[in-house]
């Protein structure tokens, strides 16, 4: 697990309060809570991690109680709403023991907390609390928010099948299968089934979202293409349209604002990092590095034409990773050539290894995002041929991080011009059935900006951890981010529908756990 360092002023930061008005600033004391032309009765949630409550790296009880759609749904009840029901974890870790163990301990671990490593405080992820679990006995269940679901997965019929867990590709997910009808069901039969007078629809994140994190490599998550987006999104829209129930459906926030992707700068490598906490050290490392590596191959791409891609490490300036690009030229046969015929006796013995790693490679610039999962990575030992020089085996310093541990800024672009894309799509579709609209992004915008946001006087951003609205995994809101949600859902409900709703209480809710 990386390992982030958390200083006493952030945290002092968090704990700080301002004196401003609200961003949610309505006064409801003489208000009567009155449900306008909707329909509470019987509110049902359909999205992904989202919507279930999702946070600190897994599905855990508290987080379950702090959805946005639980929040939303309290409110409801003041104006005829009837129960919410949650399938709700059987514990307060989160994670699967059986998955877990599947997949060999890289996934489906319980929650992460705040722990001192070495010294600093870092997220730790905990122990799964439990195997997977069924609990389909307890259906029907309102909050239908799926992890890891895309568009696509709620049309999906067998979703829920156990069976196609273990099916390459996979076909189910763990998580709909807790609550699933049948084997054979999908997230939108199971809706539908339940006649809702009242839903939400906050879907597609995971249609981006799962690509960027992957550092933009498709062989591991795909970026939905436009088209299909919305062809899968009207699919699903025209279904329920078939309720006559009123709602709301949110649009895609920029998942390149998140702190999973903006916490871990480009330039990481000061001399402190390369000496591991030595001065000397790195002086001395950047010296080996320069002469062994940087300073041969700033002169090879100089010659080449193209010497800004790499250029020597420096000592008073912190220093870019170092990652191969698939979208620049190939300049593995020119590197190759020179380095064979520069009469440099180590040159000419690295001239294949040189040509065929760093024909694409380059240093990281602004625009480029370093996932928080790199942050491990970064210096971890690449497989080199044996006549390689083991001081060249370092990840994102010698040796070019692959695609997965960088989205670049041609995919960061890829990215944002796929969730506009996406953007246009859901707005079409919420104006043409007439249902309320929340401008997710525009909030994250908002959250993402210097001011953040203030709600009776304490200020929210999209810091990573200090800035309150994120939880440790650095993509999911905490009890509080949720909060900030719920009110934009319900300020578009009450817009739309002539209802009262009241705003939750931000401040009630929880943030980040520090030990």
């Amino acid at each position: 697990m990386k390992k982030i360092l958390i200083s006493t002023v952030a945290v002092s930061a968090l704990l700080f309060t301002v004196s401003c008005k609200t961003d949610f600033d309505r006064d409801v004391s003489s208000v009567v809570v009155s449900k306008g032309n909707a329909d509470f009765t019987n509110y049902i949630a359909l999205g992904n991690s989202l919507t279930a409550g999702y946070r600190d790296g897994t599905l855990y009880s508290d987080g379950q109680n702090e959805s946005y759609p639980s929040m939303i749904a309290q409110q409801m009840k003041l104006a005829g709403g009837g129960t919410f029901k949650q399938p709700m974890m059987p514990n307060n870790v989160g994670g699967f023991t059986d998955l877990f163990t599947a997949s060999g301990g890289t996934s489906f671990y319980g929650k992460l907390t705040l722990k001192v490593v070495d010294g600093a405080l870092s997220p730790v992820p905990s122990a799964p609390g439990a195997n997977l679990d069924n609990v389909s006995a307890g259906r029907p269940y309102n909050n239908m928010g799926v992890p890891g679901a895309r568009v696509s997965h709620l049309l999906a019929p067998g979703y829920g099948n156990p069976a196609g867990l273990m099916t390459n590709p996979k076909t189910a997910n763990p998580y709909f299968v807790r609550f699933a009808s049948s084997t054979t069901t999908s997230v939108i039969a199971d809706f539908l089934q339940q006649q809702p007078t009242f839903f939400s629809l906050w879907i597609g994140n995971n249609d981006a979202l799962l690509y960027a994190l992957a550092g933009g490599d498709s062989s591991i998550e795909p970026l939905t293409p436009p088209t299909e987006f919305a062809t899968y999104y009207n699919m699903l829209i025209s279904q329920i349209a078939t309720t006559n129930a009123k709602g709301v459906v949110a649009n895609i926030p920029s998942v390149t604002s998140i702190p999973s992707l903006t916490t871990i700068p480009y330039n990481p490598l000061t001399v402190a990092v390369l000496g591991q906490g030595s001065v000397d050290a790195g002086n001395a490392n950047i010296d080996a590095l320069n002469a062994q590596l940087y300073g041969p191959l700033n002169q090879i791409l100089t010659a080449l034409g193209a010497g800004e891609r790499i250029k020597p490490l420096s000592k008073t300036t912190a220093n870019p990773l170092l990652l191969k690009d698939e979208s620049i030229a190939d300049l593995g046969a020119q590197i190759t050539l020179v380095a064979a015929n520069s009469g440099n006796p180590t040159l000419v013995a690295l001239a294949p290894y040189l040509g065929a790693t760093y024909g694409q490679a380059r240093q990281a610039k602004a625009g480029d995002l370093i996932p928080l999962t790199t942050k491990s990575a970064i210096g971890s030992n690449a497989t080199l041929p044996p006549t390689i020089p083991a001081s060249l085996a370092s990840r994102g310093i010698a040796y070019p991080f692959e695609d997965k541990y960088v989205l670049t800024s041609t995919e960061v672009a890829e990215v944002n011009a796929a969730i506009t894309a996406y953007n246009q799509t859901i707005k079409a579709a919420a104006d043409a059935k007439g249902y309320a609209f929340v401008d997710a992004n525009a909030k994250m915008v908002q959250l993402s900006s210097t001011s953040g946001i203030q709600f009776d006087g304490v200020k929210y951003t999209a810091t990573f951890v200090t800035g309150g609205s994120f939880s440790l995994d650095g993509v999911h809101p905490t009890g509080r981010g949720y909060a900030i949600l719920a009110n934009e859902f319900i300020k578009a409900i009450n817009s739309k529908y002539g209802s009262t709703l009241p705003f939750v209480n931000v401040n009630k809710y929880s943030g980040v756990t520090f030990p």
